[in-house]
């Protein structure tokens, strides 16, 4: 009702979008009509007048770039002036890309008819015949669909795509053109299932790709991007321009590096992201293997960008002793933990069953039922805060009335800021909190696990109070030393311990085998929650993959360190244009904008739609729930029809099979464990009377296609075990019927016992079922019951945005120190900016030493500094160090320490040319690159150059290779460092909520702290070896010769994986979570007894550092209020 006022008021969005796009239907529908006489050559040759029309636009561009390229190089210039030219250079290149998208918007109706008529013209007439070319020919030796005869070449209709016989008959729908605007102006389109999304890009794909600067299409899956450059590939080959697929090859391999080189690349978003990371990994420019990021199209826009975005991409590699853990050795603990918890569970049950049957008795006073049902309450509270997942609770809570008594009890304990939680726990050897996805264990948990002859294993030392114990009763300094690091040593074991219990808790707890993950190939593999395909290469992080195994009793991999990391948010923001297309983004169309400012488009369908979508059906139990279902699908193929039942997990899907069996009803099931039939089940999937059972891999990149018959019958039939906690998957579910105007139906059975309904379904409908008496077997069905299950489903949808909006929020941080490391990178990698970062460097350490050393007035500590980074002495007096401006100082230590630098560089030159004359004059034929030794006393390097450059130049580009080697091996070394101190940093700051302090605040701070300090370590490494050094040894044989061939750099060791949802976004999860539910709960760490109520203790204010000293009795609200923390007693 109110969408409807808005509407009236301010208008609607989805018709002003659509109104903006109908001129460009009428323009290429004219613009296609004058196509239609002309002949196939002159349809060709279009491509090549637009290609003509773009350059000629941004001729004057790319000139004065040449130009200022060229300026850039002259030694003349300064520091300040070379950055004036980079500067002038950036943005020359976006008035360039501005240029260009106004001339892509004027060709746009005329590009648009090309892609139309030759889709036409193979469709109706069979084949395009041209005049051949070189391009034809080549193809001819690859493509089926090419054929050289004479001199003409024949493009036939009828091609293979990944395995499948392509036989051409798609004409663009007027829509299609509305959608390929849509996605040419960087916006998501939103076009039903069997609307034709995969013809639909070829319109933008076809325009973008005439720039010459690369077009990327980007799927979800490898199948998808190997059968869709196949399918549509020879629309775009017949114009001349290239097509490929980086999933065909191995990472940065020859064959990559020219797929990327083509016009039009396809690939899934993982392997684009691992291919930026691996890129700054390379040593050498032949090794990369992308371009500049110019123009993405994303399929399944809301897949990539919201469900795949909740987790970064991670190279990482090995690490030391990553193989030492404790998780094999914990498991018994935790095995005897969750035994004790379920037996303690399964009679706190049987209590609260007792005492709120006993409760209602109507001989009991009032008192005496008060009480009982208190208890009672209590019981089942705790049942639910020890194992939430417990069968038997789930189904107690599914009768009358008992649901509304735990959450009566929920809100009492939760109540002035769940200070009484605590009673409610006390009796618990951990609680699940499963809304956070957390587990903690508490006292009586840890006594159970210490046991008698250890009792703090599972307790972290007190440092302060541990250091000050040893600085009071040790005298001897060296024995404080050992004392103090076997403190610290014990300190990180504990530390470590308590990580792995927690993991291994969860593992057992709150991780299902056949739900979250299978066990495959002794192998544990994640079950992605949307599509329900396995996952292969992504593991859970931080230790909690490993713990899985440890349950399951297969191989415990060894840990890992990263490398390099990003998220797909950071990613895929580094393109010039993106654009997106799904059946299902209008749900998400606030975080789109939020944070990828792409506007959602819903174009209307070619034919409308007649599926009937009916209510949900909603159950008490699951066990009646169930039954329905099959009663449901009996019923539904007598009548001829398919039948797709949709399920969220392999467990379902296994049940309902097994249910099936017993009716003796043939079926197929599609899920998780059995994927590879993926193909062949879903080409049965339509034919009458067919049953599938699919996980939700039933709703990305299939079309099910109706058999003889079947519209007839009613078409296929959808059929939804349970709501989904997104609506777009029940959405992608609904979409398998009822395309291009095809009959068919779709029906979601809902119980109160479905995950969704438990965690976050409205007290209404328990009540609503309870006061209306339903018996078992009875079933609600109503629209206000649909739209209730759908605000559950907002509520989640929430949830998941607040966990990526965290997630993105720290990445953020890392991104911008990303984004200055590569930069700093590429600039060394190809040598155009490195002479300026060099300048800076040295710029940069003298004003860093001046400074520091005179605000301590500290002559002698300036000399040390500047001998031990520069290799000079102080070029002023004592007396003008402590007289002079800092900056006057700076400029003038700068030029003294860039003199001796030049002076070094002429003299390495003057000794190394020589040797490099003799051997290129002699040996030239045999040698193609050389090996140059440097050294600065410490470190030794060997620099390989090509031969003939070095000579060119007479020796310069021996001195570039060194500043170029001994940049990016600093970089390298450094960053890998700073992303470990970065995790430790990130896990860190999450305790920080304990003292009321924001983490991502603290995470910024200490983060650019972090950065700071290694960009000063590393210009001062890498100056200092610059600065020092010199040939390896002057009375040897300088150079040698290398192999003609550069070895190219071996990624074997390198996982490219990605960390899953449930542990990366552990913190931003309970942080977004924070105003929503109850606070989160400390870590089960004891550090000292509680203080008696007349003790006297000292407190710290959190806020404004203030101290008080007075007993805990008066201590003791103030501490609570968490403002305030105890710091003495």
């Amino acid at each position: 009702m109110l969408d409807g006022i808005l509407k009236k008021i301010f208008g609607d969005k989805n018709q002003k979008d659509l109104n903006e796009l109908l001129p460009i239907v009428d323009l290429t529908n004219k613009a296609h009509e004058k196509l239609q006489s002309i002949s196939d050559d002159e349809l060709r040759n279009k491509t090549k007048e637009f290609k003509e029309i773009i350059i000629d636009s941004c001729m004057s561009f790319r000139n004065e770039i040449k130009d200022l390229k060229n300026n850039a190089n002259s030694d003349l210039l300064n520091i300040s002036e070379k950055e004036a030219i980079y500067e002038k250079i950036e943005s020359i290149e976006k008035e360039e890309n501005e240029s260009i998208e106004s001339t892509l918007l004027e060709i746009m109706p005329s590009a648009f008819a090309v892609v139309k008529e030759t889709s036409r013209r193979l469709a109706e007439n069979g084949q395009l015949k041209v005049k051949a070319n070189d391009n034809d020919i080549d193809l001819a030796n690859k493509l089926d669909a090419v054929s050289i005869i004479g001199e003409h070449a024949v493009w036939k209709n009828k091609w293979d795509a990944a395995g499948t016989a392509v036989d051409w008959s798609m004409v663009h729908y007027d829509v299609q053109l509305m959608g390929g605007a849509a996605l040419h102006k960087g916006k998501i389109a939103e076009m039903m299932t069997g609307e034709g999304k995969t013809l639909v890009a070829t319109l933008p794909v076809y325009l973008n790709a005439l720039v010459g600067k690369g077009v990327h299409l980007i799927t979800v899956n490898d199948y998808l991007a190997k059968r869709d450059s196949q399918w549509m590939g020879p629309i775009y080959q017949f114009h001349g321009l290239s097509v490929d697929c980086i999933d065909l090859y191995q990472p940065h391999s020859p064959e990559r590096i020219k797929a990327y080189n083509a016009d039009i690349t396809f690939g899934t978003n993982n392997e684009f992201g691992f291919d930026y990371l691996r890129d700054n990994m390379v040593s050498e420019t032949e090794g990369l293997v992308q371009r500049k990021h110019h123009y993405a199209i994303i399929d399944e826009v809301d897949s990539v960008l919201i469900d795949d975005a909740r987790t970064p991409l991670i190279i990482s590699g090995p690490v030391p002793k990553g193989d030492e853990q404790e998780y094999v050795g914990l498991k018994p603990k935790v095995e005897k933990l969750v035994s004790y918890q379920k037996k303690l569970i399964n009679g706190l049950l049987n209590e609260a069953k007792t005492k709120i049957a006993k409760s209602e008795n109507e001989g009991l006073e009032k008192k005496e039922q008060k009480k009982l049902f208190e208890e009672g309450s209590l019981s089942l509270f705790r049942s639910f805060r020890g194992l939430p997942k417990n069968k038997a609770l789930i189904k107690y809570l599914s009768e009358p009335g008992v649901k509304i008594h735990l959450q009566k009890t929920e809100n009492f304990y939760l109540q002035d800021n769940a200070k009484e939680m605590p009673n409610a726990d006390e009796p618990l050897y951990f609680v699940i909190d499963e809304k956070n996805n957390t587990i903690d264990l508490t006292e009586k948990g840890i006594d159970l696990i210490s046991g008698e002859n250890d009792p703090e294993f599972y307790i972290l030392p007190d440092i302060g109070a541990k250091v000050a114990e040893i600085e009071e009763k040790t005298a001897d300094a060296q024995k404080r030393v050992e004392l103090k690091d076997q403190m610290m040593s014990d300190y990180t074991i504990k530390a470590e311990r308590i990580h792995s219990m927690n993991q291994l808790l969860k593992a057992y707890s709150l991780f299902e085998k056949d739900v979250e993950y299978v066990v495959m190939e002794n192998k544990v593999k994640i079950v992605d929650e949307q599509t329900g395909r396995i996952m292969d290469g992504r593991r859970y992080s931080d230790g909690l993959h490993q713990a899985i195994e440890a349950k399951e009793n297969v191989k415990v991999e060894a840990a890992s360190q990263t490398y390099a990391t990003i998220t797909l948010q950071n990613y895929f923001r580094m393109y010039h244009k993106l654009a997106g297309m799904t059946g299902t983004a209008e749900t998400e169309a606030k975080e789109l904008w939020d944070i990828y400012k792409l506007d959602v488009v819903v174009v209307k369908t070619n034919k409308p739609i007649v599926r009937d979508d009916q209510n949900d059906l909603v159950y008490k139990t699951g066990r009646e729930k169930y039954q329905a279902i099959i009663q449901e699908i009996e019923n539904i193929r007598s009548k001829g029809r398919p039948i797709l039942v949709g399920t969220t997990s392999v467990e379902v899907s296994e049940l309902l099979s097994r249910m099936l069996k017993l009716k003796k009803l043939p079926h197929q099931v599609l899920n998780a464990k059995l994927h590879q039939k993926e193909a062949e089940v879903v080409t049965e999937a339509g034919k009458p009377g067919t049953v599938t059972i699919a996980t939700n891999m039933a709703g990305r990149g299939t079309d099910i296609k109706l058999g003889v018959g079947v519209k007839e019958a009613g078409g296929l039939a959808i059929i939804g075990t349970e709501r989904h906690d997104s609506r777009r998957v029940d959405r992608q579910l609904r979409g398998r019927a009822g395309r291009q105007g095809d009959p068919g139906s779709s029906q979601f059975f809902v119980s109160l016992e479905d995950n969704l309904m438990r965690l976050f379904g409205s007290e209404r409908i328990a009540k609503m079922m309870d006061r209306m008496g339903h018996q078992d077997g009875e079933v609600i069905q109503h629209s206000m019951i649909t739209k209730s299950i759908e605000r559950a489903q907002k509520k989640v949808e929430e949830n998941n945005f607040g966990i990526r909006k965290r997630l993105l929020e720290f990445d953020d941080v890392m991104n911008s120190q990303r984004t200055a490391i590569y930069n700093r990178r590429k600039n060394a990698l190809f040598g155009d900016k490195l002479d300026l970062d060099i300048d800076n460097m040295i710029f940069d350490i003298s004003n860093v030493i001046v400074v520091n050393a005179q605000q301590n007035a500290d002559f002698e500590d300036l000399k040390y500094n500047i001998i031990a980074s520069f290799g000079i002495e102080s070029p002023f007096s004592e007396k003008e160090f402590l007289e002079k401006d800092p900056a006057l100082l700076t400029e003038e230590l700068y030029k003294e320490a860039k003199d001796k630098y030049q002076r070094k560089k002429e003299r390495i030159k003057s000794t190394t040319f020589p040797v490099i004359k003799n051997i290129y004059e002699n040996q030239s034929n045999n040698i193609e690159n050389i090996v140059i030794p440097f050294t600065d006393g410490r470190k030794a390097m060997k620099i390989v150059t090509k031969l003939e450059k070095v000579y060119e130049t007479e020796g310069s580009e021996a001195l570039k290779a060194l500043e170029r080697n001994i940049t990016l091996a600093f970089i390298d070394n450094e960053w890998k460092e700073h992303l470990r101190e970065m995790d430790f940093l990130k896990q860190s700051v999450y305790h920080a909520q304990y003292e009321q302090k924001d983490p991502l605040l603290i995470y910024k701070l200490e983060g650019y702290e972090l950065f700071q300090n290694m960009m000063d370590k590393m210009n001062r490494d890498i100056i200092s070896f610059l600065m020092k050094c010199q040939l390896h040894d002057p009375n040897e044989q300088t150079v040698s010769s290398a192999p003609s061939q550069k070895p190219r750099q071996d990624f074997s060791k390198l996982k490219a994986g990605r960390e899953d949802l449930a542990q990366a976004t552990q913190m931003n999860n309970e942080m977004a979570q924070q105003n929503q539910s109850q606070p989160v709960k400390h870590s089960p760490v004891m550090v000292a007894k509680k203080p008696g109520r007349n003790e006297r203790v000292k407190i710290l204010n959190l806020q404004n550092g203030e101290t008080k000293e007075l007993k805990f009795k008066q201590a003791e609200p103030l501490i609570n209020s968490g403002a305030w923390q105890m710091v003495e007693i």
